[in-house]
């Protein structure tokens, strides 16, 4: 039996999530206190995680409070990516939580916000620390957004077919490639010749990006695809997805999640995935790095 022709087609099929970890466990029975003194929504933050799956929240000083089914997966040994999606109105919420340094990232992705395109995903930050009773929080630091990664330029690879090139070439840009040389399979050609193509139908690869520096050496990477939404809207068949990796440098890995919708046959269906990928350096050529976005005056 030749088990590679078995279940490769069966990975394959996993596309974006086929490398993600397991899910971790960890917090279950947990109960968290945080203080988000800093950003757009200060105020307190509860979370109680009942058991693996399930999570009570009070977000936003209470002004959004529930239970949610989450996900945990950890970007190092003390440092957990935790993330839930809430309805009426749809929102994706994602929580970087270091217990290393006793630190939380907040970051709340709504749908809707923007009249014009209602599909559009909107992100929101929000910085503080996690309270312990009985314990004062001296350090006046926090995680906050950085140009560190700024001059950047890494292959991940999700899966056994799917990678892409990531060019970070701004403060609050990114562009995208794919990579040419690596073509195994008639699918994986016909996919990226499909996205070349789309991308052809743009002005530019470009979408705003945010990166947020959690440690030496990890970073909180978010990307949406605001500018694919605005001008091929369904054509894709993703609208306005979001993307947020916690990257780990010291490791070249990194797990995150992508949440959105998909329009087929004029149908809507929820995007929430959890992803795990590895990077490589690669080699990009200069202009992805010099060239003007095409988004801006």
């Amino acid at each position: 039996m030749n088990l590679t022709e078995k279940y490769a087609p069966i990975a394959t099929k996993l596309s974006i999530g086929q490398y993600c970890p397991p899910k971790c466990f960890e917090l279950s029975g947990k109960q968290f206190r945080f203080i988000m003194d800093t950003g757009e929504e200060t105020g307190d933050i509860t979370l109680d995680f009942k058991d693996e799956t399930t999570v009570a929240f009070s977000v936003q000083n209470g002004k959004r409070a529930g239970e949610a089914k989450y996900e945990c997966r950890k970007g190092d040994d003390w440092t957990y990516l935790v993330t839930y999606c809430l309805y009426d109105p749809r929102e994706n919420h994602t929580f970087v939580i270091d217990r290393e340094q006793g630190l939380v990232t907040f970051l709340r992705c709504p749908m809707g916000e923007n009249p014009y395109y209602p599909y559009l995903i909107d992100s929101h930050w929000t910085f503080g620390y996690i309270y312990e009773e009985g314990k004062e929080h001296k350090d006046y630091r926090r995680h906050g957004f950085t140009d560190d990664v700024v001059g950047t330029g890494i292959k991940w690879t999700y899966g056994h077919e799917l990678s892409t090139v990531h060019c970070y070439y701004s403060s609050n840009w990114y562009r995208i490639g794919y990579p040419k040389d690596e073509i195994r399979t008639k699918e994986q050609a016909e996919q990226n010749n499909s996205f070349r193509e789309a991308m052809a139908a743009l002005p530019g690869p470009d979408e705003p990006a945010y990166y947020v520096k959690i440690k030496e050496g990890m970073y909180l990477v978010s990307v949406t695809e605001q500018n694919m939404e605005k001008i091929l809207a369904d054509k894709l068949g993703f609208r306005s997805d979001t993307l947020c990796f916690l990257d780990n440098w010291n490791r070249m890995y990194s797990v995150g999640r992508g949440y959105g919708t998909w329009t087929r046959e004029g149908q809507d269906g929820e995007i929430f995935v959890m992803i795990g990928k590895y990077g490589s350096p690669v080699e990009i050529d200069d202009h992805f790095f010099d060239d003007p976005c095409p988004y801006l005056v």
